[in-house]
């Protein structure tokens, strides 16, 4: 199980975006995820023609690696770490390991 899924709002921990804050857009394999507004990098595009794209720098944003991430907490404002529970009737869910509450995906 994932503990940090597409839809999530999450806190940059470490990094050149330490303490921004955005939602994980993508998950690019296991590790990896996008976050939009973080990890922006300038990327130079060459025109084309054939599928009627111009040239020039465009913004793309690019994975980060999931542990530099920690889950947002609305109720407390902060990050969080996430742990797994396992209800009676044998299904799993997330919970904030502060507090225990289930995380809302």
């Amino acid at each position: 199980m994932n503990k940090i899924r597409k839809g999530d709002q999450v806190i940059v921990l470490t990094g050149r975006d330490k303490g921004k804050r955005g939602t994980v857009s993508l998950r690019v394999d296991d590790d990896r995820i996008v976050v939009d507004g973080v990890n922006v990098v300038k990327k130079h595009v060459k025109p084309n023609p054939m599928k009627g794209t111009t040239g020039g720098v465009v913004d793309k944003t690019m994975p980060i690696h999931q542990s530099n991430v920690a889950i947002f907490n609305a109720a407390t404002g902060k990050a969080d770490r996430v742990g797994v529970k396992l209800l009676a009737d044998g299904k799993k869910v997330r919970v904030y390991k502060s507090s225990g509450e289930e995380i809302k995906a």
